[in-house]
């Protein structure tokens, strides 16, 4: 659980303290780092437009889903937290890049919230566990009127960004393996040495 804590805490304090930075030392501009859709200048924008939002109403919306996700993701260990993290903000950030439309600039964490979100929701699914499981369907009910913000029709809203990161967090939940519970784990080991 103190993993947890800690990484939903974390979360918090990153992104209140790069909004307050940005917005005291440098008027805003950092703003400018978000992604720019095909503008191969851009690129770094993937990893950097998670920290960066518009306003106080961008960075509050932002933020308490956003701890609730960080803790349940992170709750299962540090490497998995960053693993799901990593591939969310890493295809999030592509798709938005590719399909986001010329002339506009996306910024905020809301991608890698519906990235974290998706796994959370499926991921009890791939690793056989009855608690992610349920867990999974809690939130998908709690959260449930999420699934409206990755349909275009709302402007200024970067529904490429929520589409791509719950893509992110599916493909993560399918793939990554190091929160398997213990029995998984070794059918799995005992699958690999039978293949040799």
């Amino acid at each position: 659980m103190g993993t947890g804590i800690r990484h939903a805490l974390g979360y918090i304090v990153v992104i209140w303290a790069v909004f307050f930075i940005n917005l005291i030392f440098f008027n805003g501009d950092l703003n400018l780092w978000g992604i720019h859709p095909t503008d191969p200048a851009s690129l770094p924008g993937i990893l950097f437009a998670p920290f960066l939002h518009a306003n106080l109403e961008h960075l509050i919306s932002n933020t308490i889903p956003g701890a609730v996700f960080a803790f349940f993701v992170a709750y299962s260990g540090k490497r998995v937290f960053w693993e799901v993290t990593v591939i969310a903000v890493l295809v999030a950030g592509a798709g938005t890049w590719l399909l986001g439309g010329a002339g506009t600039n996306h910024i905020g964490a809301s991608g890698l919230l519906y990235g974290w979100l998706s796994y959370l929701v499926i991921r009890g699914i791939f690793n056989r566990s009855l608690s992610q499981t349920m867990l999974g369907l809690v939130l998908g009910f709690m959260y449930s009127g999420l699934i409206f913000g990755v349909l275009p029709g709302t402007p200024g809203v970067s529904w490429q960004g929520h589409l791509f990161g719950a893509i992110g967090g599916i493909l993560a939940g399918m793939t990554i393996t190091s929160d398997d519970p213990p029995a998984l784990q070794r059918k799995r080991q005992q699958q690999q040495l039978g293949r040799r």
